[in-house]
């Protein structure tokens, strides 16, 4: 598993009740980690917090995405694991920013775990075709209406 390598890793998840089943794996390899959700109290997410940033011993920090999407400052973790997409790309993107903090050092490496012919890979498409349309309204260089085709102007007004 990665972490042997050396890695901190922050994994969000949507799913809480998927932590159950990677502590379970964590525990069998004797991976160190901390779990962040809802349930976590404010005042022992900053204690949780600055542990991992300077624990070299805690390897992991599991944080579900709704928990963890403001508010923290990860800057120990090198890598940043998405296990499950959501809808919003924005709520992954500020989890993700969660280690792009002032402060970091670490070369940070994101990845997105998503299952083959599943609905996590249509919302993932879905997030890169919105991505896209975006950054081509907002491409100056490009005649963005001409590049437009019928289906993505009915999007736009549906």
């Amino acid at each position: 598993m990665l972490p042997k390598a050396g890695h901190k890793i922050l994994l969000f998840s949507t799913y809480t009740t998927m932590f159950e089943i990677i502590e379970k794996e964590l525990k069998k390899e004797k991976i160190s980690y901390f779990k962040l959700t809802g349930q976590t109290k404010v005042s022992e997410r900053i204690g949780l917090v600055e542990e991992f940033n300077q624990n070299p011993e805690i390897k992991v920090f599991l944080i579900s995405l709704k928990a963890g999407g403001t508010g923290l400052n990860l800057t120990g973790a090198d890598m940043v694991i998405h296990y499950d997409p959501w809808w919003n790309l924005s709520a992954e993107n500020q989890a993700t920013d969660r280690a792009y903090r002032i402060g970091q050092k670490n070369n940070v490496q994101v990845y997105k775990l998503i299952t083959k012919n599943s609905i996590e890979e249509k919302i993932y498409e879905l997030q890169e075709k919105k991505a896209k349309l975006i950054d081509n309204v907002l491409d100056t260089n490009t005649s963005f209406i001409n590049k437009l085709s019928k289906e993505d102007i009915m999007m736009l007004f549906s």
